[in-house]
């Protein structure tokens, strides 16, 4: 079920999208969550009008707990939230770091996750650009 609203003010041209069977399960019904468009004349981006319960519960929908992470971006909520669904210890400093695209270091990687190396990520770090502290260089 599509919650009332996401859907019914997606303007024409993005319509067939809506109805696109990629996107739909097999009664045609959209898999979405949330949706959100911009036309190229559009100053923001636009969302449907939703008509959320008058009591209830603070989250009717989900999207406090769904979305919380692009909210807060802070490194104490990732970490919190790494630390939970990895179910070990994740250090916020070590994610300040990473998020400040210090140089990985030996000592960062265990903080991030104990059971990785800095050897085992440099292949992937130098893939995407990511500086890498080498051993023995300041």
């Amino acid at each position: 079920m599509v919650w009332p609203g996401v859907l019914d003010d997606v303007p024409d041209g993005f319509r067939p999208y809506v109805s696109e069977p990629a996107f739909c399960d097999e009664d045609g019904v959209p898999f979405v969550t949330c949706c959100l468009w911009r036309g190229a004349s559009d100053s923001a981006w636009r969302t449907g009008t939703m008509a959320f319960p008058a009591e209830g519960d603070g989250d009717p929908d989900g999207a406090n707990d769904l979305f919380a992470l692009l909210v807060d971006r802070s490194p104490e909520a990732y970490a919190a939230w790494a630390s939970d669904y990895h179910e070990t210890p994740v250090d916020a400093g070590a994610v300040r770091a990473l998020l400040d695209l210090n140089p990985l270091t030996d000592d960062m990687v265990v903080a991030l996750g104990p059971d990785i190396a800095l050897s085992d990520l440099t292949g992937d770090a130098a893939e995407i650009g990511y500086p890498v502290r080498r051993p023995g260089v300041a």
